[in-house]
């Protein structure tokens, strides 16, 4: 069996983020794992990027700080553009064991509609992914 010792979490900033820290971290603390939390910042003009990347740091750093008084080592990776692109761009950079992330639960309309981070990632990545469905 695999032991993971480089996690990569991809975040959204939104309630769904509760779900999948909740299980890495449970995974990460008995094997010593690090968890990267990666968030990407998509935005369409300088003032929205400056704005989201602000709401993001705060969201993110109540994340590490939760995580870090568990005892769980973690840090953070903010970048910029499409959550697709930027995902597959770190994973590339850096020797990762497991990507995990969450499901939104959008029915087929909202996949349709809106695409599918998860979708993408599922077919172009290599290395073990992780899919939590978010409670409900």
């Amino acid at each position: 069996m695999p032991v993971y010792k480089k996690i990569l979490v991809a975040l959204d900033c939104s309630p769904v983020d509760e779900t999948i820290l909740e299980h890495v971290s449970a995974l990460a603390l008995p094997l010593g794992a690090t968890l990267s939390l990666l968030h990407v910042v998509h935005s369409h003009t300088l003032e929205q990027e400056r704005f989201l990347r602000e709401q993001s740091v705060m969201t993110l750093d109540g994340y590490l700080a939760r995580l870090q008084s568990k005892g769980v080592e973690a840090r953070l990776i903010i970048r910029s553009g499409e959550p697709e692109r930027e995902i597959l761009q770190e994973i590339d950079e850096n020797d990762y064991d497991l990507l995990a992330m969450a499901l939104h639960g959008h029915g087929l309309a909202g996949r349709i509609l809106f695409g599918s981070v998860s979708r993408t990632l599922r077919e172009k990545v290599t290395l073990p992914l992780l899919l939590v469905k978010q409670d409900r």
